[in-house]
């Protein structure tokens, strides 16, 4: 009952802080762009304690997050899709860094009012996770999907979602996210940040691309990472009901719950194609080349194994 009051409240609370959520400007954080009420609320977010059995879940926008906090969540309930729908997915496993309007509650406030173990997302770049986290040993989970898909998926979003800076046109926008000009900064910088403290670190590098070739293997490895041991028939219920299809369908996950004046969802859905190769239809062949050149520049020395198609 308790879990279904915070549902209920989440989700008044953003209808009722409707009039007062519009695009916020970015604000840098370390030379990193954050959403204005993020950078102003910094050092409430960089004091964060995580518990040492707390999980963190961190990708860079648009990178497989939703998709992987579904799948951690069912791994710790067993499979069992009644408990993975029992709340909005922010309730359940909470946005450290996000802060919006009153009533709306932080992802701090939500984190407060959670027992240990706790599963909680990030895009915080590597530089700006909470100390805690590191101090604490906690175990990390980092998605990262190749850079034209991860651009396509960020524009579609941002003309969607209702608070983050105006898009503006296609080729614009290409040009920000090759300078970093978006939120949570630098993809570049991002995927390269934690690929390099993946193995000091006891982090679970992740590839998007993996995960929609075999999603399967890809869920042994997380459940394998969090110590447990689920049978195969499980396995393979988490496989279909973390599918493109079952999650697009299930209002706990598709974000279905957020009102149109956050976001809407009648400019491009939330969840939109989930597909590898996208990027095909978006780019033309001067975009795709200068895209191919600057990224050379920008990867050049780290050897990230990115699939731009399956």
């Amino acid at each position: 009952m308790e879990q279904m009051d915070k549902k209920l409240s989440y989700e008044e609370a953003i209808v009722r802080a409707g009039d007062t959520l519009h695009r916020f400007p970015l604000m840098k954080i370390r030379g990193i762009p954050l959403m204005e009420h993020i950078a102003q609320n910094w050092s409430s977010i960089w004091a964060f304690r995580p518990d040492p059995s707390d999980l963190l879940i961190s990708t860079y926008p648009k990178a497989g997050t939703t998709w992987t906090q579904e799948i951690v969540d069912l791994l710790l309930n067993n499979g069992d899709p009644d408990v993975s729908k029992r709340a909005p997915i922010p309730v359940r496993i909470p946005f450290l860094e996000i802060f919006s309007p009153p009533p709306i509650p932080s992802g701090l406030d939500l984190l407060k009012d959670m027992d240990p173990p706790r599963v909680i997302k990030t895009h915080l770049p590597i530089q700006l996770v909470p100390e805690g986290f590191w101090e604490n040993k906690c175990k990390v989970i980092y998605v990262a999907r190749n850079a034209k898909d991860n651009l396509v998926s960020y524009y579609h979003f941002d003309r969607m979602n209702q608070t983050q800076p105006e898009p503006g046109p296609w080729d614009g926008y290409i040009r920000k996210f090759m300078k970093g000009d978006l939120g949570w900064g630098s993809w570049y910088d991002h995927v390269k940040g934690y690929w390099k403290e993946r193995e000091r670190r006891n982090i679970l590098y992740l590839f998007y691309e993996d995960m929609k070739e075999n999603p399967r293997q890809e869920i042994i490895r997380i459940m394998k990472y969090l110590d447990l041991s689920l049978s195969d028939d499980i396995i393979d219920r988490i496989v279909q009901l973390t599918s493109f299809k079952a999650m697009k369908d299930n209002p706990m996950a598709n974000y279905s719950f957020m009102p149109k004046p956050v976001f809407d969802q009648s400019i491009s859905p939330f969840m939109r194609k989930g597909e590898v190769g996208d990027w095909a239809n978006h780019f033309s062949p001067e975009q795709a080349k200068v895209f191919d050149e600057d990224y050379t520049r920008q990867m050049e020395g780290v050897d990230i194994p990115f699939r731009s198609n399956i």
